[in-house]
């Protein structure tokens, strides 16, 4: 298989993610570390959402600071078409894998 052809790969940490940014919308990337309960890391995201927007399963813009707060401008991350179906494939071959597993 070339590399173009591979079958996509999901992490669970990436998995964590896109489920995050379904049910919750565009996240910064300590609210994912605050809505994951502990287990997202926050020396550990940034890591996992660079590589999942060169995958493109995600994608992310700069947006300035909150003018009350200061500080340096923050990046705001959502799903992609592609995440929603990669998750959705994997969601469902979870699901049929998990009957058989269990016999």
């Amino acid at each position: 298989m070339s590399r173009s052809q591979h079958a996509p790969s999901l992490s669970a940490r990436e998995r964590l993610i896109l489920e995050l940014l379904v049910r919750d919308g565009a996240l910064y990337g300590l609210q994912m570390v605050a809505a994951s309960k502990r287990r997202l890391k926050r020396g550990t995201v940034y890591v996992t959402l660079g590589r999942m927007e060169r995958k493109g399963y995600i994608a992310s813009r700069l947006e300035d600071a909150p003018p009350q707060t200061g500080g340096l401008p923050r990046r705001l991350y959502t799903i992609t078409a592609n995440g929603r179906r990669l998750l959705a494939v994997w969601d469902h071959v979870t699901r049929r894998l998990m009957p058989a597993l269990a016999r």
